[in-house]
């Protein structure tokens, strides 16, 4: 039997810089705030799911570093087991985020380092992790190649596969029909059809460009206006649910990710799944941070059970 979810992905130091707005080339600006912690938009989604309730590993590669050593404490404090591969000739990676202190807009720069070179040959020393989870996900952080060898590996073995193409780069078409899950935002989704997404009907309209390309289902994540479930037989708007004021985005469309898929490892359905991770994303925009303002399974629950929401 199939159980809990597996995550290719990569780890990074995230840096936070807080401030009113960006500053411009060759300008110095003071800042409000600075923290340094977990990051990696797989090591986020592998922290959220776990908090989650969701069995849990993350594949990646390390640095035998400072950073890396903060990766392996982050998985043993959330219950992720980790099967990584720490390497004495790269530096685990890092990430420049800046945020601001007034809105919560991020923007962010990510240097993978080590999880850089993550490739076909990590993932099929990977295989039997991958092949024994009910659900498998992974991104775009690390090499195209490496993500497109695990989802043939998931495919192949029945597991439902959640892809989240982020950031925007170019991959082959030859991931689509791989997809049980495709998860972009609305910024991703527009770089990759081609047209914004306004409206609930431009979302739509992404949603079937992703069916025509081979997806089971499109899961457009919105911001504010919550997420689009998209397949060939059903269009469900969920809205966003909110638990107070948000502070920070930056974690958002992890904390989506993490949550839905470990409720869908649990057997939820995908619409049941979705108003999961609304709620998992919900509480993490409440919170500084990204992997740390993940939330535990009885917070989010209560959240649901409140009804909360935009």
């Amino acid at each position: 039997m199939k159980v809990g979810v597996s995550i290719l992905g990569i780890f990074v130091a995230d840096t936070a810089y807080l401030a009113k707005r960006m500053p411009n080339v060759g300008e110095t600006i003071t800042g409000t705030g600075f923290a340094v912690g977990p990051g990696g938009k797989g090591s986020n989604q592998a922290v959220a799911a776990a908090r989650a309730g969701g069995t849990v590993s993350f594949i990646s590669k390390i640095g035998r570093d400072t950073f890396g050593d903060m990766a392996l404490k982050t998985y043993a404090e959330a219950g992720v087991t980790p099967k990584v591969v720490q390497m004495d000739d790269m530096p685990t990676g890092a990430a420049f985020i800046y945020v601001n202190d007034g809105n919560g807009d991020n923007a962010i720069i990510v240097y993978p380092g080590a999880a850089g070179t993550i490739g076909v040959g990590d993932v099929e020393a990977a295989r039997e992790t991958i092949e024994q989870s009910a659900v498998f996900v992974t991104q775009l952080e690390q090499p195209a190649e490496a993500a497109q060898r695990a989802l043939e590996i998931a495919h192949a073995a029945g597991v439902t596969t959640v892809f989240n193409p982020a950031p925007a780069e170019p991959f082959p078409d030859t991931i689509y029909p791989l997809c049980d899950y495709i998860v972009p935002n609305e910024t991703e989704a527009a770089a990759i059809v081609g047209f914004p997404l306004d409206t609930l009907d431009d979302a739509r309209r992404a949603g079937d460009a992703f069916l025509a390309k081979g997806v089971k289902a499109a899961l457009i994540t919105l911001g504010g206006r919550g997420v689009l479930y998209h397949t060939a037989g059903q269009s469900v708007h969920v809205p966003a649910v909110s638990s107070g004021a948000v502070i920070d985005t930056t974690g958002a469309g992890d904390a989506f990710v993490g949550g839905f898929s470990a409720a869908l490892s649990r057997g939820a359905s995908p619409v049941e799944a979705v108003r999961f991770g609304c709620a998992t994303a919900g509480i993490a925009v409440t919170r500084r941070g990204t992997a740390p303002a993940m939330p535990r399974i009885e917070e989010i629950e209560a959240l649901l059970q409140k009804g909360g929401a935009a």
